[in-house]
């Protein structure tokens, strides 16, 4: 994981390090809205792809994502001269799309809740001989996305500022959270998934992997649509002793806002929610806290019904 902060600190600058008071009680955020692709996939991206032989190179790779991983996978493979496929679901944020394609990816779509994505991606690797990129489960991915947990306490300790106890996290497939617990090992992580798309908190929950539940509902943060976690990232957050709490759409809604007023940042749906988690008191706030704004890639129309107070 040392191996992966020195590898995206090469190349990228540091997100920024804010401090602001939640409830009077100041907390760290870190905005991972702010990196080129606007959101930390760029970290574990780069970090496996920067891993491949010159002949794996040649043959490309195979990523599948709703939009944020896709656009890190695109913008490493882009940099290294890699061809890169990515199957993205065809509900996916135009914004996202587009902006994979800009950057020289091919997109194959996918029905969401009727096709499995992990099944086209493998026979379109297994079919080109490429090299197959997940967004969450696999080492090198979590590595590379607990860049961040190391890039903080660098951050915090020239800050003068605790080094986090308490981090509150996004959760999708789980491979941030799973590479920031392990980044941090003396932190207590809490992910934060929308309702309906628990699957991690009913996992941790339960002790075992539950998927989510029938017909989830539709939600805005299509970032964190995973209808099952891995058994990687689910036996590290277990390990570790993570916990998990639900927002609602209004929740994080409201979370957008506060970080327009209060950051001055745009966070997308899937990247407000452990802010969320704060401002509704699901989460108490504390000074040893870390918040990860885990995304920027908000759809503008719907952003700016937002800020409108739109629900």
């Amino acid at each position: 994981m040392r191996d992966a902060a020195a590898k995206v600190a090469a190349i990228l600058p540091p997100t920024p390090l804010f401090v602001a008071e939640i409830r009077g009680v100041p907390v760290m955020f870190k905005a991972e809205a702010l990196q080129p692709i606007g959101a930390f996939k760029i970290r574990g991206a780069w970090h496996r792809l920067t891993a491949l032989d010159a002949e794996q190179r040649a043959k490309g790779v195979v990523g599948f994502s709703s939009g944020n991983h896709a656009q890190g996978v695109a913008w490493a493979a882009k940099r290294l001269g890699i061809p890169a496929v990515i199957v993205m679901p065809s509900d996916a944020p135009a914004l996202k799309r587009e902006a994979t394609l800009a950057m020289g990816a091919e997109v194959v779509s996918y029905d969401r809740m009727t096709e499995n994505r992990d099944k086209i991606a493998a026979h379109l690797a297994h079919a080109r001989g490429a090299t197959l990129v997940p967004p969450f489960d696999d080492p090198w991915i979590i590595e590379g996305q607990g860049s961040l947990g190391i890039e903080v306490l660098t951050q915090a300790a020239e800050m003068k500022l605790p080094d986090p106890a308490h981090v509150v996290v996004p959760c999708g497939g789980g491979g941030l959270a799973a590479g920031v617990a392990l980044a941090l090992p003396d932190a207590q992580v809490v992910v934060v998934e929308p309702e309906g798309w628990d699957d991690m908190c009913r996992s941790l929950e339960a002790g075992w992997i539950e998927p989510v539940g029938d017909n989830p509902p539709p939600t805005a943060c299509d970032s964190l649509q995973t209808l099952r976690v891995s058994p990687l990232t689910f036996d590290v957050l277990s390990r570790r002793g993570a916990t998990g709490v639900r927002v609602s759409e209004a929740e994080v809604r409201a979370a957008q806002r506060w970080a327009a007023r209060r950051l001055r940042i745009v966070v997308e749906p899937g990247g407000s929610v452990a802010l969320a988690a704060l401002l509704a008191g699901k989460v108490d706030p504390r000074s040893d806290m870390l918040v990860v704004l885990s995304g920027g890639n908000a759809d503008p129309a719907a952003y700016s019904a937002v800020l409108s107070g739109v629900d």
